[in-house]
């Protein structure tokens, strides 16, 4: 499983900076600049937490004399109406970055929370939930990491990680025999998948040797008759129109992995309030 970094690159913070104050924050300047404040951030709903490094990087790339404080961790659920954290320092420091600081504690912590409703789903199965390449660009490391807060896993990080071979890959090479060959001959030491439609798919990816492989669009019926027909000789997984209502069915299956593009792709984020106190 991939392990991505709990601190942020300088130069991402940076550049979330860049896009929002530009070549400066104008309202801010309307400000006394010796004022100090004191900030809390509250969620008005119930959330799993993540993001703490992000949002505590962007004030201190701001001003390294920015004081934060944190109640809870990464991976904590949290009840609405509690206060995450406390921010003081310069008054100004606190307005510029605030934006950009809870854009990036909102979209982790719902890609967090999230991951943590379909984590649940699954407990006491032997499932796996993993994440896809479907990620905001920019952010595939942090939500990523937001995932694993969550409970679920990640899939390969990008094209360099893993081989898996599609239809269209399938069809540029010939035949999923000869894809499997190609793929195999590369000697990458990377994980080899491939994905298939049908049962008869399944069995000539199995004849190829492959070790795992990627049941696309399957019925619950076709993901049962698939496990039988594996034999545990490869790693199964699922994907395509996976919903929550439905996870615990296919867990069930026996398959070993459920891939949920959703989980990144279709993030909402967290409802939360920064409230500022002036001359603390």
């Amino acid at each position: 499983m991939y392990s991505a970094p709990y601190h942020p690159n300088p130069v991402d913070i940076e550049r979330y900076l860049k896009e929002d104050i530009g070549s400066g924050d104008l309202t801010a300047l309307i400000i006394p600049e010796l004022t100090i404040a004191k900030a809390t951030v509250i969620t008005r709903e119930s959330m799993t937490l993540c993001g703490q490094e992000w949002f505590t990087g962007v004030f201190q790339y701001l001003d390294p004399v920015i004081d934060v404080i944190w109640h809870f961790s990464d991976g904590d659920e949290v009840e609405a109406g509690q206060e995450l954290c406390s921010v003081q320092g310069p008054a100004r420091v606190l307005m510029t970055g605030e934006r950009t600081a809870l854009n990036l504690l909102q979209t982790l912590s719902g890609t967090a929370t999230l991951s943590r409703r379909y984590s649940k789903e699954t407990a006491g199965t032997h499932v796996k939930i993993l994440d896809t390449r479907k990620t905001i660009p920019g952010l595939r490391d942090a939500q990523k990491y937001a995932v694993r807060c969550g409970g679920c896993y990640n899939h390969r990080i990008g094209l360099y990680d893993g081989i898996l071979i599609k239809e269209n890959h399938i069809l540029a090479a010939g035949s999923i025999s000869k894809a499997v060959h190609a793929a195999l001959c590369l000697d990458t030491h990377v994980v080899i998948e491939i994905e298939v439609e049908t049962l008869s798919e399944l069995e000539e990816a199995l004849e190829a040797g492959v070790k795992r492989i990627l049941l696309d669009e399957f019925s619950l019926e076709m993901m049962k008759q698939a496990v039988l027909l594996n034999q545990k000789r490869a790693e199964l997984e699922v994907s395509g129109s996976v919903s929550l209502n439905q996870i615990r069915m296919i867990a069930e299956t026996g398959v070993d992995y459920i891939s949920i593009g959703a989980l990144t792709k279709n993030v909402r984020a967290i409802d939360l309030s920064m409230r500022v106190i002036l001359g603390t």
